[in-house]
């Protein structure tokens, strides 16, 4: 039989949490799988006239001939799931997330489906809770008034490597075995590896009208900047304003959202002033991680806002990945996923010294080998044997940094096309390797446009134009790292990188403040002493230039300036040798 289009009810299911589960005790989980497959999955397939298209591991591939059957097959599926974990610790439980979707296929002669419609029933998968189904708006069009189904619209959704937006409709099952009303926490629309934030609509103190449309506009742009980051999941908006104008208890409403942090707040407004405060809640323990009020005039209300959702979620994220790194600091090292080991690598791939650049490299390699096609695990590695390629003063990783940076860059760009921080941090370190300037610097421009807010990503973006003397754009992205960054744990990278962009660009006094600033902040840190010796020479400064270059010296033992210039990824020769002849004047060797 030659391959075929046809219309089909695709239903994809796997396993949550199985490579734990696996790990945790191997024999034992595959054992029980193998079992509910012959006592509960194949045989519920069959009653509703369903055909195994493939296995996939822990998961599987499944057509109807209906919608219908579809879910009801995934109901029951997950009803009698619910039986047999009761009384089951939910470490060891196997609970399965199931997505229905019906559309076009491509039947191939051995029976295999393929295309968008395959795809589709796939990524809604991805985004279901444990126990939950999701179903596309085209599968629901076909059940809604054959089925009694309770669901919660998430609206649209964008799937990832799917071109268009999908209406979602979540479907939980409960206790009893029946549709329920679906638990809001579906809403989340990422990897249930994650932990999740949900962001409640801000109360309106004053009862002014005006006070409240501005507040809701806060609280939407504030869910949709957050919703670029991939640190943490965030619970769709339809989900979230149910609570509107409700006094909530916040670890009910956590609990009903499937949600580990909360970001509430409020708004009050006097005449033409408005002042809106915010405050993170770790939903587990009740604990304000961060709190803080923001005024400001409605004169330009518009404007107002992106400037206060800009310095919320500047100060919220990288609160919330610290907290992040904290809870998983807390995880037995045997259960740690792929995103897990990305967290805990952060620290130290950002504190710039080798023993932790090594320690970074350790848990990156382990996320790669648990997931080889983890964007962020590939970036932040390259990023790490880049930074080993470029001191010159620190012991290679491996024999080859150089190959393997690059090779891991690529396949991060390759592997996280729609993820910013990885985007950024492979076209960063296809700049300073000198390797490919045309395909990095589209790289870091790419990850702007996918999240303009993020200020580690205007920050890495603008560090890779400074090295190409891109001055202009440089400096905005990197003024705005700074406006909006004091809470990243590498806000005085921005500060120096500030500092070799306006030394670079014959700008030394300006150079000498924003150096001083990072070398204040990180006194351990060699990075900023060069520019700062270098700017203090250019301003005549040459005693205080001896003794910044003392110390730069002391970070950076046995350093010459031919050491130097292979450091360094300044991309314009005549500008290396300018900033070598400053060094040289203050005392530097060779």
């Amino acid at each position: 039989m030659a391959e075929q289009r046809k219309l089909a009810a695709i239903l994809a299911a796997d396993v949550v949490g199985f490579s734990r589960l696996a790990g945790a005790d191997e024999d034992r989980t595959l054992a029980r799988l193998r079992a509910l497959r012959s006592d509960l999955i194949d045989p519920t397939i069959s009653v509703h006239n369903g055909r195994v298209v493939k296995r996939t591991g822990d998961g599987a591939l499944v057509e109807f001939r209906s919608v219908v059957d579809a879910v009801r097959c995934a109901i029951e599926m997950q009803s009698s799931m619910q039986e047999r974990n009761a009384g089951v610790p939910a470490d060891r439980r196997i609970e399965f997330r199931i997505g229905v979707h019906l559309g076009d296929v491509v039947e191939e002669a051995d029976g295999d489906l393929m295309g968008d419609g395959v795809n589709i029933a796939a990524r809604l998968e991805g985004i279901a809770t444990p126990g939950a189904i999701c179903l596309s708006e085209d599968a629901y069009r076909q059940v809604r008034t054959r089925l009694d189904l309770s669901v919660t619209s998430l609206g649209p959704v964008r799937l990832k490597n799917i071109t268009d937006q999908i209406g979602v409709y979540s479907l939980q099952i409960d206790g009893a075995g029946q549709p329920g009303p679906a638990v809001p926490r579906a809403a989340v629309a990422a990897a249930p590896d994650k932990s999740s934030v949900a962001v409640l609509p801000f109360t309106n103190l004053s009862g002014d009208p005006e006070a409240g449309y501005f507040a809701d506009g806060v609280v939407e742009d504030i869910i949709t900047a957050l919703a670029r980051y991939t640190d943490v999941a965030v619970v769709a908006r339809n989900s979230t304003f149910i609570y509107k104008g409700q006094a909530v208890d916040i670890r009910k409403v956590a609990a009903d959202l499937g949600a580990n942090y909360i970001l509430e707040g409020s708004a009050r407004k006097s005449g033409n002033r408005i002042r809106i405060t915010g405050q993170l809640i770790d939903a587990a323990t009740g604990t304000h991680l961060w709190a803080d009020r923001y005024d400001g005039s409605l004169d330009d209300a518009f404007d107002l806002q992106d400037t206060l959702v800009a310095r919320i979620v500047g100060a919220v994220e990288p609160t919330l990945r610290s907290a992040e790194i904290a809870r998983v600091r807390q995880k037995p090292d045997e259960m740690l996923n792929a995103h897990d080991l990305w967290l805990r690598a952060q620290p130290h791939a950002i504190a710039l010294r080798p023993d932790d650049n090594l320690v970074a490299l350790g848990y990156l390699n382990r996320a790669i080998a648990l997931k080889p096609d983890y964007a962020p695990a590939l970036a932040f590695a390259a990023w790490c044997l880049t930074q080993r390629y470029r001191r010159a003063t620190w012991e290679p990783a491996g024999p080859d940094d150089f190959g393997t940076a690059t090779a891991l860059a690529r396949r991060a760009l390759a592997a996280g096309p729609d993820d910013a921080v990885s985007m950024a941090v492979a076209g960063f370190t296809l700049v300073t390797l000198h390797v490919d300037y045309g395909t990095g610097l589209d790289a870091v421009r790419h990850a702007v446009s996918l999240n303009p807010g993020s200020s580690f990503v205007a920050f890495v973006a603008g560090s890779a134009m400074v090295w190409c003397e891109e001055f202009e754009q440089a400096m905005a992205l990197i003024e705005q790292s700074i406006a909006y960054g004091p809470k990243e744990p590498g806000y005085y990278l921005s500060l120096n990188m500030a500092a070799v962009a306006e030394l670079l660009r014959g700008r030394p006094e300006a150079a000498l403040e924003a150096a001083l600033r990072a070398t204040t902040l990180n006194p351990g840190s060699e990075s900023a002493f060069w520019v700062l010796a270098a700017a203090q020479v250019e301003t005549g400064r040459l005693p205080e230039a001896r003794t910044t270059l003392a110390k730069f010296l002391e970070l950076a033992p046995g350093i010459t300036g031919d050491r130097l210039r292979s450091s360094l990824p300044i991309r314009n020769p005549e500008t290396m040798e300018k900033v070598l002849a400053s060094l040289r004047k203050a005392g530097l060797p060779g």
